[in-house]
């Protein structure tokens, strides 16, 4: 027997039909009146009565509930008003306020500390190089604008500020070239070549810092600038400024050297012995020093507290750095 044939032997047998009625309603429908159906709930006089009061949950209600677009962050309580934000805003402009000055001599002071060590590394480097090699060996030191876009070439004291140029030649036959007596000449091209690249320093100017105070009280604490040796300021005096390299004195060498377009005319020599002289025109600088401040641009910060000087020692060459 096949199954619509026992299907219409089963209904004949008695079995009751569907409603047609319920069959025609949709889910949506059945649902609807399915949330209106009595609840028994209890009266405050304990009687139970049925009352359509309390609406029955039901899945499509729920699902109904979850894809209903809900109100906006800002519109519920838990949100921030217009005056709220206003009010985070300016705390946090004001905070922004007080901490830039912090930030900005953070980062002034590991500019220069950085050029510092960049100074040590290139006067290491000479000294190494001329004892090596037997020869000698010549650091020269520019100075130019930072807004500088082509090479310049200017006599000392330098006009430029902010970007410092450094650079070392090395005589290639091993002697000095010229003797302290012969007049002034640059380093012949062709006896001297440039050792490694040129290196640039940005942010800061060479300048005398000052002289620290023979005597200081209290005792200032070990490498710090008042404890650093006072000798490049007494030394030969009153021409003790021909220990001491910067930018804005004219003190200048005898002997120029140019390397990529620039024409050094502050120099530090090293001998095969590692010993150092200043602009290679005096006799061996017992104690010399470079002082450097940050700059803004072009414009030298005069009262920023990061300052720092590089001291050497003409007999030993020793390179020592000194910071507050």
């Amino acid at each position: 027997m096949f199954p619509q044939q026992a299907s219409k032997w089963l209904c004949a047998g008695g079995c009751l039909s569907r409603p047609r009625s319920l069959n025609s309603l949709s889910r949506r429908s059945l649902a609807a009146k399915e949330d209106q159906l009595p609840v028994r709930c209890r009266t405050r006089e304990g009687e139970s009565t049925f009352n359509t009061v309390r609406p029955r949950f039901t899945p499509l209600k729920q699902r109904e509930r979850v894809s209903a677009p809900g109100p906006a962050v800002a519109l519920r309580g838990g949100g921030f008003t217009l005056l709220e934000l206003l009010i985070v805003i300016g705390i946090i402009a004001l905070l922004l306020v007080l901490l830039a000055p912090a930030f900005t001599n953070i980062k002034g002071a590991g500019d220069v500390t950085s050029a510092a060590y960049t100074i040590k590394g290139v006067l290491d480097t000479a000294r190494t190089y001329a004892k090596a090699n037997n020869t000698y060996t010549w650091v020269g030191f520019y100075e130019e604008d930072t807004t500088a876009a082509t090479p310049t070439n200017n006599n000392p004291p330098y006009p430029g500020k902010g970007r410092v140029l450094i650079a070392i030649v090395t005589s290639k036959d091993g002697t000095k070239i010229f003797e302290e007596t012969d007049p002034a000449a640059a380093l012949p091209p062709d006896r001297v070549r440039q050792v490694g690249k040129l290196v640039k320093i940005e942010g800061i100017h060479l300048t005398d810092i000052g002289n620290p105070s023979p005597t200081p009280n209290p005792t200032p604490a070990p490498d710090t600038l008042l404890a650093r040796p006072y000798t490049p300021y007494t030394e030969g005096s009153p021409v003790d400024h021909f220990n001491r390299i910067g930018s804005d004195s004219s003190d200048s060498t005898l002997f120029p050297f140019a390397a990529q377009n620039y024409t050094f005319y502050k120099t530090i020599r090293f001998n095969p012995r590692g010993e150092a002289n200043i602009n290679s025109t005096y006799t061996v600088t017992h104690q010399g020093e470079i002082g450097a401040k940050p700059t803004h641009g072009t414009t030298v910060d005069t009262n920023s507290p990061n300052v720092v000087a590089i001291q050497f020692s003409g007999l030993g060459g020793g390179v020592k750095i000194y910071r507050r």
